[in-house]
C-alpha cells in the first residue's frame, strides 16, 4: 500500500502541471492558485482548526518563519508554475522541476555551508546543463543572446521557491505536527494570494469561471493538495524519507506521458538530451549514495 500511494502522489502532482497547461488559454494564475488553496483549506478545516487552536502558542511564537514558509511553499510555488505553463509546454516544466533536488543541494552548499563533494558538484553541473538545454530548446543562438522563453523563466523561479521552502523545513518547530503545519501554510498562502487575485480580477470577486476551470480547481484542491500530502506522509512513515524521496523522480515520467497523450505535445531531441543530463546529474549527486544506503539497510 505505501508504494502504491507514493506512485499515486507523483501521478497527482504531474496532473497538476498538465491540467494547468490544458486550460492555459483560460488560466488566471493568481485566481487559480487562490481558489485551489481556499477550497483545500475549507475541506481540511474541520480537522485542522482544533489542532491549530491547541498549538496556537507554538504558531504565535514562530509566526515570522511559518509565514515565510507558507509564502514560499503555497503562495509562490504553484502560482509561478501556473504563470510558466501559459508560455511553455507542460513537458518542459516537468523536466525542469525534476532538477529541484540538485538545486537544493546547490543552494545548501552556497548559503548554508553544507559540504558538497566533487562528485556532487559534477552532478549539479550536469543537471543545470540539462535545464539550460531545455530552456534554450537546444539553440546556441538562444543561449548566446540569453533570449529564453519567459514561461521557462517562471518555472525556474518556481524551482527556486520550492528549493528555498524545502531548505527552510529544517527550522520547522518540532512541536508542530505535519498536518497543523500544512494547514497553517495553506492559510498563509490564501491570505497572501487574496489581494493579487483581486488585482487580477479587476477588484471583483465575481469570477468568470469556465467549466474546465472549475473542474481543474476541484482536482487541484483534492488530489495534488490534500490527498498527495496525506499519501506522502504515510509513505514516509512506512518506508522512510530516503525511500519515499526516490518516488519523486517518477513525476517527470508521468508528466511526459500525460502531456503526450492528452495535450498532444511532441518531444524534441532537446527534451531527451535535457532529461538525460538532468537524471545523470541526479544520479551522480544524490541517487547513487541514497541507493547504496538502501542496499546496506536491507
Amino acid at each position: 500500500m505505501p508504494y502504491l500511494l507514493l506512485v499515486l502522489t507523483t501521478l497527482f502532482w504531474a496532473g497538476n502541471f498538465v491540467l494547468a497547461r490544458a486550460i492555459h488559454l483560460d488560466l488566471q494564475p493568481f485566481t487559480l492558485a487562490f481558489l485551489r488553496w481556499t477550497l483545500a483549506l475549507l475541506i481540511i478545516a474541520p480537522w485542522w482548526l482544533g489542532r491549530a487552536w491547541r498549538l496556537r502558542q507554538v504558531l504565535r511564537e514562530n509566526l515570522p518563519l511559518l509565514t515565510v514558509q507558507g509564502i514560499l511553499g503555497v503562495g509562490c510555488f504553484n502560482t509561478l508554475v501556473y504563470f510558466g505553463v501559459q508560455h511553455t509546454q507542460a513537458s518542459n516544466a516537468m523536466l525542469m522541476q525534476s532538477a529541484v533536488p540538485v538545486v537544493i543541494l546547490l543552494l545548501g552548499a552556497l548559503f548554508l555551508r553544507e559540504p558538497a563533494s566533487p562528485r556532487q558538484w559534477l552532478g549539479v553541473a550536469l543537471s543545470l546543463g540539462g535545464v539550460l538545454v531545455l530552456v534554450s530548446r537546444g539553440s546556441l543562438e538562444v543561449m548566446a543572446a540569453f533570449d529564453f522563453n519567459r514561461g521557462d523563466l517562471w518555472i525556474f523561479l518556481a524551482m527556486l521557491s520550492w528549493s528555498l521552502y524545502t531548505l527552510s523545513l529544517r527550522w520547522k518547530p518540532a512541536a508542530l505536527d505535519g498536518f497543523t503545519f500544512f494547514g497553517f501554510s495553506v492559510l498563509v498562502g490564501v491570505v497572501v494570494l487574496f489581494p493579487f487575485m483581486l488585482w487580477e480580477q479587476g477588484g471583483s470577486t465575481a469570477f468568470k469561471l469556465t467549466e474546465p476551470f472549475v473542474w481543474t480547481v476541484i482536482y487541484m484542491a483534492i488530489f495534488p493538495s490534500i490527498l498527495s500530502f496525506l499519501f506522502w506522509n504515510y509513505g514516509v512513515e512506512r518506508l522512510g524519507a530516503a525511500t519515499a524521496g526516490l518516488f519523486i523522480h517518477l513525476m517527470p515520467m508521468f508528466g511526459l506521458l500525460l502531456a503526450t497523450v492528452f495535450l498532444g505535445e511532441r518531444l524534441g531531441w532537446y527534451h531527451l538530451t535535457g532529461v538525460l543530463l538532468i537524471f545523470s546529474g541526479l544520479y551522480i549527486a544524490i541517487l547513487a549514495q541514497s541507493l547504496r544506503r538502501l542496499r546496506k539497510s536491507v
